[in-house]
């Protein structure tokens, strides 16, 4: 693609929306692109794909402009934000445009530098030094596959919404429209776009017929082996995502309670019910152990998709990389604690629940789950699946599922 200054601009004033303001990268890549209808899909996706890479190798590009502390701790302006695409540029193989732009950089230095930046994880997979340590702690060797894995565009994947249609239908409907798609085995209502499209200007997602949600995070709710008139609980809902695959697996039958402490995800959710045609959903707000204690002992089954540090899905959230620190890691554990200490009063007894993370560390994970049930007897482990990004091409996933006997 020949390059446009128009669009490279475009990515240097997201990309301090992103250091610069805190913003989330998604919300800063949307805000830049409604600023220009006059952008085709081809730019679009040029400043949607470099702004995300960018991000992504942010601490490599660091090192290979010559920063002797870490840039993303600092004020990206605009100049500088120009040597660092041209960075990115060579490190991609491009050749660099004979533009005033990029006279400062010096080809044979960005060479050496990034022939340097190989003999260091942390800088060669572009991570801050807290999380290389404690991914190492954890993970030992394996750490180094789950890097490579999460430092790769992620997958367009989406569930087919089988109140409406099934997997093979949606299939030949997207085929139809020239969006190919392919099955993965072992995931049944997964779908993944072979190249990417925007889904969501199509009848077929305005008509409910499917949701973005990778296929990882599909494995979660089907997990909970719940049944067709079932009541089931997700009580850590967010905008719904696993509690409007519940209500498909359950045909639309029983009843999904679907909670969360913000009441806007909670409003976003029954948009997409509707969208759906989803019936069998209630959103619930969490205003305190009040709504725990009136739903004590009334769930069939319980989904427990706790907080947690995301580092399972960095792939999808690069920027998470530059938000986290230890300090939130041994919070959330603690709220992922207090969770399980009161949600599970909401499981009848000879229920289950399920306790899932999007995160690959065992401290958030099975470590959790052996916490919990040391302190509560009452319910055995009947299964536990960790899906690795390396692995699978897909998200980062822990969940156990528990009997409460």
């Amino acid at each position: 693609m020949k390059l446009h200054k128009n669009l490279i601009e475009a990515v240097v004033r997201t990309l301090q929306q992103i250091f610069n303001e805190g913003k989330y990268a998604d919300k800063a890549i949307e805000k830049v692109l409604a600023k220009d209808n006059r952008w085709g899909a081809r730019d679009r996706g040029f400043i949607a794909e470099n702004t995300y890479d960018m991000v992504r190798w942010w601490r490599l590009l660091s090192f290979i402009s010559g920063e002797t502390k870490i840039e993303y701790e600092t004020e990206l302006t605009f100049e500088k934000g120009w040597h660092m695409f041209g960075i990115w540029l060579l490190i991609s193989g491009k050749e660099l445009p004979n533009w005033q732009e990029f006279k400062k950089i010096n080809q044979n230095d960005v060479a050496k530098l990034s022939s340097k930046a190989d003999a260091t994880r942390k800088i060669r997979e572009s991570i801050p030094d807290w999380m290389d340590e404690i991914g190492e702690k954890e993970l030992g060797e394996q750490w180094d596959e789950e890097l490579k894995a999460m430092n790769t565009t992620a997958a367009v994947v989406i569930r087919a919404n089988t109140i409406k249609v099934s997997k093979l239908e949606l299939g030949k409907l997207l085929n139809d429209e020239e969006i190919e798609t392919f099955a993965v085995t072992g995931y049944d209502d997964a779908l993944i776009l072979k190249r990417r499209s925007n889904l969501f200007k199509t009848t077929f997602f305005k008509d409910g017929f499917f949701e973005v949600q990778d296929a990882a995070s599909q494995k979660v709710s089907a997990f909970l082996e719940v049944e067709p008139g079932m009541r089931v609980i997700d009580a850590c809902a967010g905008a719904g995502g696993k509690a409007l695959h519940l209500s498909a697996l359950l045909q639309n039958k029983g009843r999904v309670i679907a909670m969360d402490v913000e009441q806007w995800k909670l409003d976003e959710m029954k948009k997409r019910a509707r969208r759906g045609g989803v019936q069998n959903i209630e959103g619930k707000l969490i205003e305190g152990t009040k709504t725990i204690k009136r739903l004590h002992e009334s769930a069939d089954r319980l989904l427990l998709d706790v907080p947690c540090s995301g580092l399972g899905v960095l792939k999808r959230n690069p920027d998470a990389k530059w938000k986290l620190d230890l300090a939130f890691i041994d919070r959330i554990k603690n709220v992922q604690r207090e969770i399980l200490s009161s949600y599970p009063s909401m499981l009848k007894k000879g229920g289950k629940m399920v306790y899932a993370t999007c995160s690959l560390l065992p401290s958030e994970g099975e470590e959790q789950v052996q916490w919990f049930l040391k302190d509560h007897p009452e319910f055995t482990l009947e299964k536990e699946q960790r899906i690795s990004p390396a692995k699978t091409g897909f998200d980062g996933f822990y969940m156990a599922l528990m009997k409460k006997n």
